[in-house]
């Protein structure tokens, strides 16, 4: 044998040395994450198996009269000139606020929520240009919205607005200022229920109330009843609209999670 024979046999004898190592580490290192892997799922299953729990739900409501009420009142002015158009709405516009105060209404209670001024085209039917379009004038759109806080006179207001130019008038909404009050008075009532149904639970099944371990709310707004009109073309004298309020209700329902021994 000579010299190169015996050199390529202990590199083959190295490299053979080499792969073994490499595969005793890869087995090791494999075995050790997945021994890991084991505890750590027994751990959390383990776990999971202790803490039991039990869910109650509670509601509470309560009717309510509104006290206060939300309208929008618009004007909407067609001329051919945007200068036509701004001058007649403004009137228009400004003697509403005039005249919406003399009800009693206050300046902060009163709140500008859209202004627009739109061109308006028409389509010609001349042969000639037929499909073609032309600027005929311009549409100048204005929005009040007005908060009414004695419901009394929300049929007056609407009157008086609609004479002094209101062409659109909607989005009656009817709310409760402090709500927030009456929701913290119905989450109580929630919670008492809630927290009663599981003393009664865990007796029944011989358990104990240790803590909560979650707590979740839902509420129901009041939906605002919607109302809408529009002034007639021939205008004249109509009489003053009553408007009913009813009542609102508000709910809230809890869930309390417990965790029980």
């Amino acid at each position: 044998m000579d010299f190169k024979d015996l050199q390529f046999k202990n590199l083959k004898f190295v490299f053979g040395i080499l792969a073994i190592l490499f595969l005793a580490v890869v087995t090791v290192w494999f075995g050790v994450g997945i021994s890991n892997k084991f505890k750590e799922n027994k751990f959390i299953g383990k776990e999971a198996e202790t803490k039991n729990t039990i869910s109650v739900s509670g509601s509470g409501e309560i009717y309510a009269k509104p006290d206060l009420a939300l309208i929008d009142f618009s004007v909407v002015t067609e001329k051919k000139t945007v200068d036509e158009a701004m001058a007649e709405n403004t009137k228009k516009m400004n003697s509403m606020i005039e005249k919406i105060k003399s009800q009693g209404v206050e300046e902060k209670d009163l709140k500008t929520t859209n202004f627009s001024i739109d061109p308006r085209y028409e389509w010609l039917k001349v042969e000639i240009l037929e499909g073609k379009r032309i600027l005929v004038g311009y549409e100048v759109n204005q929005t009040l919205q007005v908060k009414i806080r004695d419901l009394t006179k929300i049929g007056n207001i609407i009157q008086v607005a609609t004479d002094a130019g209101a062409n659109q008038v909607g989005d009656l909404q009817f709310t409760i200022d402090k709500q927030d009050e009456l929701k913290s008075q119905t989450r109580k009532e929630a919670v008492e229920k809630a927290t009663a149904k599981a003393k009664e639970i865990a007796k029944q099944l011989g358990v104990k109330l240790v803590k909560i371990t979650n707590f979740s709310e839902s509420e129901v707004v009041p939906i605002p009843r919607p109302y809408s009109m529009e002034k007639a073309a021939g205008g004249g004298e109509v009489e003053a609209l009553q408007i009913q309020t009813g009542e609102n209700k508000i709910e809230v329902t809890v869930t309390i999670t417990y965790e029980i021994e």
